[in-house]
């Protein structure tokens, strides 16, 4: 008994007899309200807890030899898919080699609309080795279609419109006239470029290009190379200019991750003026990691980006027009990581929670209770107005 009596006197909550208590209707009001708060302050905190906490660091990307993957996903208002053309080059102007990409284009209506199922696959720059020999169309087996005097040796054939529209760009010459070319008029190029004219293209996939500088374009005409200069053949489209009128319904550099913005998605841009527009953006590409709370990691981008639009006259020989993405990378890449609040943390803010709104709740109860007792001892001595 003696050791009891010594163990009670370290009792910090000394308790005083029921009949001493007063019970008082403010009180009650008060430890109503401490318990509502205490119930909302309770969940606002376990909903905090549940939270995944992502946190983010900063250092040099030494990350060499990677592939960068851009996705995306544009719709040409006013320029048919048989217009349209898609490079990518590096930052000295050549075209990327061993590029992967998967690309395909959509014909559309001026209301945004499709008009066939059909998607046609769209293939990057240079497809001089690509070219086979299609004579399914021409019965006699010994025919040898004219170059038009693009040969590059004696007795070469160009049975198909695509082949002598790429002997015209081996020898640098402008392809402005389909309708007198005998294998364009039997394929139907000339009828596609009547019958596509006012339409619209939606235009999607990706590449795959090197980890380097450079740039990739939506413009009109056949692409080539000449004097080291990259040159689109704008000659067979007969038109005072190109409406390059567009919407960027995605664009991406990687894979996505929680939390990611990319400020080009939804960009609309619409062109009424004369004259033919270079829109330009220029994007400065972030390396992200993003490690998840299952320890799985993304390797991806993020980016920022900055536009231009210049207006090209027909008589002007400077610019393309079209959409370039002129991407950049930056030496400095972030690493963002889930993290999971700790549960000592969470039993930490309950703690807080529950004895402060009881203490502060107590010290109001203390001030009405002597308040309105004060006030109710003036008013029997008859002192209160």
């Amino acid at each position: 008994m003696k050791l009891l009596n010594k163990i009670k006197t370290f009792d910090a909550y000394p308790k005083t007899v029921e009949d001493f208590r007063i019970r008082t209707t403010s009180g009650a009001a008060i430890s109503i309200l401490a318990g509502i708060f205490i119930v909302w302050l309770f969940v606002s905190e376990f909903a905090y807890y549940l939270q995944t906490e992502v946190n983010s660091e900063l250092f040099v990307d030494t990350t060499r030899g990677e592939k960068l993957r851009i996705n995306f996903d544009l719709t040409f208002h006013s320029m048919a898919c048989t217009f349209l053309s898609v490079d990518a080059m590096d930052m000295t102007g050549a075209h990327q080699l061993d590029v992967d990409h998967n690309i395909f284009k959509t014909r559309i209506s001026r209301e945004g609309l499709p008009i066939s199922e059909a998607v046609e696959k769209q293939e990057l720059g240079d497809k001089s080795a690509e070219i086979e020999t299609q004579q399914q169309a021409v019965k006699d087996p010994n025919y040898c279609g004219s170059c038009y005097g693009s040969e590059e040796y004696a007795g070469q054939c160009c049975n198909t419109c695509e082949e002598v529209q790429e002997a015209y760009r081996k020898k640098s010459w402008s392809f402005s006239n389909p309708e007198g070319i005998e294998q364009c008029v039997r394929d139907g190029f000339t009828k596609k470029l009547k019958d596509q004219k006012g339409e619209g293209c939606k235009i999607y996939g990706y590449l795959l290009v090197n980890k380097v500088a450079g740039n990739f374009h939506f413009a009109p005409g056949k692409s080539f190379q000449q004097n080291h200069m990259h040159v689109h053949d704008l000659g067979v489209f007969k038109s005072g200019g190109f409406n390059m009128s567009h919407t960027i319904n995605k664009l991406s550099f990687g894979i996505e991750f929680p939390g990611l913005v990319n400020p080009l998605d939804g960009v609309s841009k619409s062109w009424n003026a004369e004259g033919s527009p270079m829109y330009q953006y220029f994007i400065k590409i972030v390396p992200t990691i993003y490690r998840s709370m299952s320890s799985s990691v993304i390797s991806t981008n993020q980016f920022s980006v900055t536009e231009y639009v210049k207006k090209l006259d027909q008589d002007d020989g400077h610019g393309l027009p079209g959409v370039f993405m002129v991407y950049d990378l930056s030496p400095i890449m972030v690493r963002f990581t889930e993290t999971q609040k700790s549960f000592a943390h969470f039993l930490t803010g309950i703690c807080a929670i529950i004895g402060g709104v009881f203490s502060v709740a107590g010290i109001i109860d203390s001030f009405v209770y002597h308040s309105l007792r004060s006030f109710s001892k003036k008013v029997e001595l008859g002192k209160a107005n």
